[in-house]
C-alpha cells in the first residue's frame, strides 16, 4: 500500500478536490496519486489561474491543489478572488515563491517534484484542518488568514522542503538589503521580502521596531539598558545585544523604560 493510500479516512464524507496547474503532466501525476486515497474525489482540473477561480467558485471543492506559477493569475492571487473558500495546498517548483507567500491560509506547500510520502504528510494536515472546521462553527481558515490580523507563521526553505515556523519562536528580525533574516530559537531563516512589509503583518503588542534594521520580539527581551548619552541596547534571552535607535530610545524612555 502506498503512503498516500495508507492515510486513514476522515470521519466526514469524501473530500472534493480541484487541481490547478498549467502543466498537464503535473496535473496527471497528482491525480494518479490522489486516486489512491479512498476519501478524496478529484472533481476538476484547471490549466490557469483565471480558470481556477471560475472552477472553484462553480464546483465548491473542499480542497484545492494550487500551482503558484500559472499564466493569467499567479496561484497566490487566486485566493483573494474567490467567493468560495476551500482549504488550499500550494504547489511550486520554485521555493522562493513559497517562502514569500506566508500566511495565505494554506494547509501546506509542496515543492515539486514531490512524491507519495510528502503528499501523504500534506493530506494529514488536511484531515486535521477538516476536524477543526467540523468542531468550530463558521470556521474560515483562509478568510482569517487573509484578513488584516497579524501573521502567526512563516514558511521557510528547509533543504528541499518548505517548513512552517511559528512567529512566536523568532527572537528578532534583521533587514539585509531586500531580504530579512529571522533569528529563531534554533535556526536562522532568510525571507525574500522587505522588513517594512513584514512589520505590517506582525503583532505590534509582541514585536516592536527598535532600529531601521531590527525588529525584536518583546517576549524574548530581558532588558533595555541605557548607556552613554542617550544610547540604549536591547538584551535578548540568548545573549544577543541590539542597538536601539535614538528616536526609538526616546519613545521607550517616555514609556518609563
Amino acid at each position: 500500500m502506498s503512503p498516500v493510500a495508507a492515510s486513514a479516512a476522515p470521519p466526514s464524507s469524501r473530500v472534493r478536490v480541484v487541481i490547478a496547474d498549467d502543466e498537464p503532466i503535473a496535473r496527471a501525476g497528482l491525480r494518479r496519486m490522489l486516486e489512491a486515497v479512498d476519501w478524496i474525489t478529484v472533481v476538476g482540473e484547471a490549466p490557469h489561474g483565471r480558470g481556477a477561480v471560475e472552477m472553484i467558485d462553480r464546483l465548491l471543492p473542499d480542497l484545492v491543489f494550487l500551482d503558484i506559477q500559472m499564466p493569467g493569475l499567479l496561484g497566490t492571487e487566486v485566493p483573494v478572488r474567490l467567493t468560495h473558500k476551500p482549504f488550499i495546498i500550494f504547489t511550486t517548483a520554485f521555493a522562493q515563491h513559497a517562502v514569500t507567500a506566508f500566511e495565505l491560509g494554506a494547509v501546506d506547500y509542496l515543492l515539486k517534484p514531490f512524491g507519495a510520502t510528502r503528499l501523504a504528510a500534506a493530506l494529514e494536515r488536511v484531515r486535521a484542518a477538516l476536524g477543526e472546521r467540523a468542531e468550530v462553527a463558521h470556521f474560515d481558515r483562509l478568510g482569517e488568514a487573509l484578513a488584516s490580523g497579524p501573521v502567526t507563521r512563516l514558511f521557510v526553505r528547509n533543504g528541499t522542503a518548505i517548513a512552517p515556523v511559528a512567529v512566536a519562536s523568532v527572537l528578532w528580525f534583521e533587514a539585509d538589503g531586500d531580504y530579512v533574516i529571522a533569528h529563531a530559537e534554533r535556526a536562522r531563516h532568510v525571507l525574500t521580502l522587505p522588513l517594512a512589509r513584514l512589520e505590517a503583518r506582525l503583532d505590534p503588542r509582541r514585536f516592536t521596531r527598535i532600529h531601521r534594521t531590527h525588529i525584536v520580539n518583546l517576549d524574548h527581551v530581558t532588558a533595555f539598558r541605557r548607556h552613554g548619552k542617550g544610547g540604549m541596547t536591547a538584551e535578548l534571552r540568548d545573549g544577543t545585544q541590539l542597538a536601539v535607535s535614538r528616536a526609538r530610545a526616546q519613545e521607550l524612555r517616555r514609556l518609563g523604560v
